[in-house]
């Protein structure tokens, strides 16, 4: 069962270049024009397009923003528009597979717990912390806010002003346009629950 869960979690994975291609150039958007917009270069674009490796949450997050699109549409190719939807525990997109992984690319685990409801305000993610020097921390913003309730295990979180360490329990709520990073310094696994509010185009 777990083999074939990893299975359709490596599947998903790998169709998230796929769909960020077809978006692009349904909008009429040149590669070029997609690193001008969002200030990521054309060529690690390219790369994302045929799966070379697999963007972290905030890259995502500012394509689907430059795109005019949910960030479920680079997950799942059809959403619900009811009031109500239900993501069963089968249904989830958990992202692992990092193929090719760069230096200053963001290490960790990430999976999509609600990917079905079109025009959604949040974003629910069940994140997964490697263990890491502060030298190996990778930096991100982007408009929107963030909150993380810690799980297991100990966080840092980094800003350029703030340092706070984390325990299971404990929780933090941050505007996302300011620069921030977590790292695992427990030795055992450390995973949060994250909700992302992204600001619409």
């Amino acid at each position: 069962m777990q083999n074939n869960r990893e299975a359709m979690d490596e599947v998903a994975a790998s169709k998230i270049g796929v769909r960020i291609k077809k978006v692009r150039e349904k909008n009429g958007r040149t590669l070029e024009d997609l690193a001008a917009q969002t200030g990521i270069d054309a060529e690690v674009l390219s790369r994302i397009e045929i799966n070379e490796f697999v963007p972290p949450l905030a890259t995502l997050f500012n394509l689907a923003y430059a795109l005019g699109v949910d960030i479920a549409d680079f997950f799942q190719d059809k959403t619900s528009g009811e009031k109500i939807a239900i993501t069963r525990r089968d249904e989830t997109v958990r992202i692992n597979h990092r193929p090719h992984h760069d230096q200053g690319e963001a290490d960790y685990v990430y999976e999509a717990l609600e990917v079905k409801q079109n025009f959604r305000h949040m974003d629910p993610f069940l994140v997964e912390f490697p263990l890491q020097d502060i030298s190996e921390m990778v930096f991100n913003s982007h408009e929107g806010e963030e909150f993380l309730h810690i799980l297991e295990g100990t966080l840092e979180f980094r800003s350029e002003d703030r340092v706070e360490v984390l325990h299971p329990g404990d929780n933090i709520y941050f505007q996302s346009d300011v620069s921030h990073s977590f790292r695992r310094t427990s030795e055992g696994p450390a995973r949060a629950l994250a909700v992302i509010w992204k600001k619409r185009p």
